[in-house]
């Protein structure tokens, strides 16, 4: 039997329903939270009187679902699964060679308007620093020094000799918040160095003062039952176990990690796929927002 549901008082009293429990009640409210989680990312503007647009990196090792993830966000407001940022098929070699960045578009009558999210995707981090992103690379990223479109070379560190290379990054060119992005089917399996490298990195970025999140992908490989029926994502174990191994990889406590499903080789949008992914936005913007309190203090 449907739950029939009031709406009086909906708005932003939605973020604090768990999706679990969104999950558990009638399309049309699920239908409601969606709308109200893209009208909370379409309607973001950042904390700063100087700032315009939040600046948001993912990094994560080769395959683990970044140009995924920015692809499938874009394509919960675009009404129609895309590909916006291109992916590979290769687990072993990083598809993505430059730093590109992405503007998230609004849906419908704002197709043409850009929200303030913009998520950057960057080569992918190897077990070793010959094999992927560089711990310095990825730290001129985030601190506004390299130029868009710049081609990531262990071989050839950004630097002041970089061709676009911004001396002077003001806070628009700088990142506001990383996202490090974990395959929940693969967490047990990872190098032990590459734990060490990206608690190397977050330290590093820390010290920057730029917070940091995680998102967990490839839940639906991770859980039988949850690839059947996303709505289980939050009652898995096995979930709930890899979150727990994705946290000791980062260095990162679970409560900073959330669980998303990418669209893959889907030909249609899920509205529950979509709620899972705007919560990963709008964890992430949180923390954006943090980033600009914390600058203004």
């Amino acid at each position: 039997m449907a739950v029939h549901l009031s709406t009086k008082g909906l708005k932003l009293d939605l973020y604090n329903i768990l999706v679990s429990n969104a999950f558990n009640v009638d399309l049309n409210f699920v239908f409601r939270v969606r709308e109200t989680l893209m009208e909370s990312v379409r309607s973001f503007k950042p904390a700063s009187e100087t700032v315009t647009e939040a600046r948001v990196l993912l990094v994560g090792p080769v395959g683990a679902g970044k140009s995924s993830f920015i692809s499938s966000v874009q394509s919960v407001f675009s009404g129609r699964v895309i590909n916006r940022a291109m992916v590979g098929s290769s687990s072993s070699t990083s598809f993505t060679k430059k730093l590109r960045t992405y503007n998230i578009r609004g849906a419908g009558e704002n197709a043409n308007e850009p929200t303030a999210l913009v998520l950057c995707d960057v080569m992918g981090v190897g077990e070793g620093e010959s094999t992927g992103l560089t711990l310095h690379d990825a730290l001129s990223v985030i601190k506004g020094h390299a130029p868009e479109g710049h081609q990531f070379s262990p071989e050839q560190p950004i630097g002041a000799e970089t061709v676009g290379f911004v001396r002077k990054p003001s806070t628009n060119d700088k990142v506001h918040c990383v996202v490090f992005v974990i395959d929940g089917s693969k967490v047990g399996s990872y190098a032990k160095s590459l734990g060490v490298t990206f608690q190397q990195l977050r330290e590093h970025i820390s010290n920057l003062g730029v917070h940091q999140v995680a998102l967990l992908t490839h839940v639906d490989q991770v859980c039988n039952a949850t690839g059947s029926d996303i709505t289980q994502v939050y009652k898995s174990k096995a979930i709930q176990q890899a979150m727990v191994k994705a946290g000791q990889l980062l260095g990162m406590a679970t409560s900073y990690i959330v669980p998303v499903k990418n669209y893959c080789s889907e030909l249609d949008l899920d509205e529950n796929t979509d709620i899972l992914l705007l919560k990963a936005v709008d964890h992430i913007l949180q923390y954006v927002n943090l980033f600009f309190q914390d600058d203004s203090d």
